[in-house]
């Protein structure tokens, strides 16, 4: 990927940020073309280094000063306002955009297909770059009505292990911010529409792997001689699909799915090795552990039942993004006084997918919002779709929302003076407000968007 701004050049648009961000056709056009030009050019998690040029060099190029890399690729960009803070004291929050790509094929036939065999942005990440940029170039022209600093920050490695967030986190990008958001492209919501949830908004994601070991192969003939590993793997897997419900509150949402299994390659030979594994997802932190005691426990004593050696690995997720009430009610505010009231989609119930957005909001009250992109078949494929793609006509709208409501965050004094996490351990949502919202139409299917994870 070059670093030159090429879909600037390519698309004939102006220099000068003030005529790029001062009318809407052309702010359309250059995040259309930065996005296209990601997708033509992906690249995955921590090997995001074309990327972060590309990013930096957009940047400076319309006369920002860019700090970085941090955090292996991940970049920021500082917004400071000229307007008197709230209180005489200066604030400072954060927005995020993710930058990476999955390491898979993209199938579709378009101009701005993936030129990267096997990797390809099927999540949307070039669009939340592209709108990340939008929004440090829209604050830029913002800075008399900014009541305080505005951090736009560019993280690596989304979907991967170990997450990006937590090693962002670790290179500061947090420090002295009061607040954090972020968006996420759904294609389930129609364009024009952007979904809101107070609360959790996506579930823990946990992995795990079980290996169940003898000593030697088996005859399929006299598996009594033995421990007879697949039987084994199964039953504990049987088991493990009995916990959700069971062990934990059947009303609290909880998935454990397996994904993988592996054993012999053989009709008549008993594995020395069977291995399963997959996914744990929760929506409450104590379920989260109850479930995975229960699974400890499970495969402790069929190990001991059946004399095999039997070990439970945990790879920890991203625990679940939760919203604080304040930043949602921030947000749909922001969102009836540019669009209009029938713009706000209250999504009914938590994602069971991942999103490493999470770790930020363990630190900062903050929300994490979706962006309607859909508006056709070729647009409505589900995230991670060897297909996937967007309706890009939302991109420069969200960039100007997203400017409005840091702008407001900031001068919103009720915010700033009470600007602690919400909700941290236990996720208790009991009496948490919903922001006034249209009800659901007919016509809009229900969300149901997986997470990144």
């Amino acid at each position: 990927m070059s670093s030159r701004v090429s879909p600037v050049d390519a698309a004939h648009l102006p220099d000068n940020v003030a005529d790029v961000v001062g009318d809407d056709v052309t702010l359309a056009r250059l995040l259309i073309a930065i996005r296209r030009h990601l997708h033509m050019n992906p690249e995955i998690g921590m090997q995001e280094h074309s990327t972060s040029q590309f990013i930096r060099t957009t940047l400076e190029g319309y006369g920002l000063d860019v700090t970085g890399p941090v955090a292996g690729t991940g970049l920021f960009v500082d917004i400071e306002g000229t307007k008197e803070p709230v209180n005489g004291e200066p604030h400072k929050i954060g927005y995020r955009a993710d930058i990476d790509a999955l390491p898979a094929a993209d199938q579709k036939h378009c101009p701005y297909r993936s030129q990267n065999p096997g990797v390809a942005h099927l999540c949307g990440h070039d669009a939340h770059t592209a709108v990340g940029i939008g929004v440090a170039l829209v604050l830029n022209q913002m800075r008399d009505e900014i009541p305080g600093t505005v951090r736009v920050f560019f993280q690596p490695n989304e979907e991967g292990l170990p997450s990006g967030a937590p090693l962002m986190i670790r290179s500061g990008v947090l420090d002295g911010l009061e607040a954090v958001y972020g968006i996420h492209v759904d294609p389930t919501l129609d364009v024009g529409r952007y979904g809101l949830l107070t609360g959790p908004v996506t579930a823990a994601s946990d992995r795990f792997d079980v290996y169940v070991r003898q000593e030697g192969t088996g005859h399929s003939a006299r598996p009594h001689e033995g421990a007879d590993t697949i039987w084994i793997a199964n039953q504990i897997m049987n088991q493990f699909y009995q916990l959700a419900g069971r062990v934990t509150d059947a009303r609290n949402a909880a998935v454990l799915t397996v994904c993988k299994m592996q054993g012999s390659d053989a009709h008549n030979v008993i594995p020395e090795t069977a291995q399963f594994g997959g996914t744990l997802r929760s929506i409450n932190q104590a379920d989260r552990e109850t479930i995975r005691q229960h699974m400890r426990r499970t495969a402790e004593e069929f190990g001991k039942m059946y004399d095999a050696n039997v070990e439970l690995a945990f790879e920890d997720g991203a625990p679940p993004v939760v919203n604080d009430g304040r930043a949602v009610s921030n947000i749909a505010r922001s969102i009836k006084s540019m669009f209009g009231e029938q713009a706000i989609y209250n999504i009914p119930q938590s994602s069971m997918g991942g999103e490493d957005f999470a770790y930020y909001l363990q630190e900062l009250p903050g929300a994490f919002i979706r962006v309607g992109t859909s508006s056709s078949p070729k647009t409505s494929f589900p995230l991670h779709h060897h297909q996937f793609d967007i309706d890009e006509r939302p991109l420069a709208p969200t960039a100007r929302l997203m400017s409005r409501v840091l702008v407001n965050h900031l001068g919103n004094e009720k915010l700033m003076e009470d600007a602690t996490p919400f909700q941290r351990d236990g996720y208790d949502l009991d009496g948490v407000p919903l922001p006034e919202t249209q009800p659901r139409s007919a016509q809009q299917p229900a969300y149901s968007s997986n997470g990144a994870s």
